[in-house]
């Protein structure tokens, strides 16, 4: 069975859960690697459940106490992190105090270092950006200039989120992300060095083919997606008279959500249609279990 990155990091943590389960149900008290495991398994699981990132980070400090603990770990897990699939894409939960002895929540205050970057919904619905995810890749009915963004998240404290209405603009102040400033998973458009220009270049042209809102020299990148989206209906239409088991995904959901959702229900072929591929003749697909796209003509795409 072929599995994404994401989807091998979910079992580890899921084994090393059951083993943290298994041991507590012996009556044996957790070390701090056995109960990061067994919140953050929990955490996973309620985003699959439908939970939102506050209710699952809510319900995460009242999985352990104190006594189902070794004496020490209170002291060291103080705060836990875990990337969760939640129904409107992969975020960021920073369960803080997990054991409720009251630890010190007061922090040093926040101090906005970042440079500013303007950000506008064109959604009808309130989207939300976490602390720490990838601007450039973020929903894509958010209109901003993902070049710029690139490499860059929100100047914000771990876990928390910046939500903006249908039609707000906001200006946002950004940080370079940090660390070894490797990106995998999320949308799946990176996957590699965020300091390459070769994965840049190529992250940023499948977003646009994927009809993320751009800015582009301050002109706007998929305004209108009437065409693209006859295009998709046609092809659709096409493979059902092959006999092709298709489903047409129109819903106004950035594309690692779509991608997820296909991922669980375990469709073999992905087929995305984008402005930039349609101008050229072509459109992406991608096999559940290869690790790379290609791109397809699509005049008798569906013979």
């Amino acid at each position: 069975m072929a599995l994404t990155p994401g989807e091998a990091d979910r079992l580890l943590l899921f084994t090393q859960a059951q083993l943290a389960r298994a041991r507590r149900e012996r009556g044996l008290r957790l070390n701090v690697p056995e109960a990061t495991a067994l919140i953050a398994d929990a955490v996973c699981e309620w985003a699959r459940d439908g939970l939102t990132l506050t209710e699952a980070r809510d319900r995460a400090r009242t999985i352990l106490t104190t006594d189902d603990v070794l004496p020490d770990v209170p002291e060291v897990l103080v705060e836990l992190r875990v990337e969760a699939r939640f129904d409107d894409g992969t975020r960021l939960v920073v369960v803080r105090d997990p054991f409720g002895v009251g630890v010190d929540d007061a922090t040093t205050a926040h101090v906005v270092t970042g440079s500013p970057l303007t950000i506008r919904n064109e959604a009808t619905t309130p989207i939300g950006i976490t602390s720490h995810i990838h601007l450039a890749e973020v929903n894509p009915r958010l209109r901003l200039d993902r070049g710029a963004a690139f490499g860059l998240r929100l100047d914000a404290p771990a876990g928390t989120t910046l939500w903006i209405n249908p039609g707000e603009t906001v200006q946002a102040y950004v940080v370079p992300i940090g660390g070894e400033r490797i990106v995998e998973g999320n949308t799946g458009v990176v996957d590699g060095s965020l300091d390459d220009p070769a994965v840049r270049d190529r992250a940023l042209a499948r977003l646009r083919e994927c009809g993320y809102l751009d800015l582009v020299d301050g002109k706007e990148v998929n305004v209108a997606d009437d065409a693209t989206r006859a295009a998709a209906e046609k092809l659709h239409d096409e493979l059902l008279a092959e006999g092709v088991d298709t489903l047409l995904d129109d819903r106004d959901q950035r594309a690692g959500v779509k991608f997820k959702d296909a991922d669980l229900i375990g469709f073999p072929l992905r087929i995305v249609i984008g402005d930039r591929g349609l101008k050229q003749g072509k459109f992406e697909i991608k096999w559940r279990w290869d690790e790379k796209a290609e791109m397809l003509d699509v005049a008798g795409a569906a013979a």
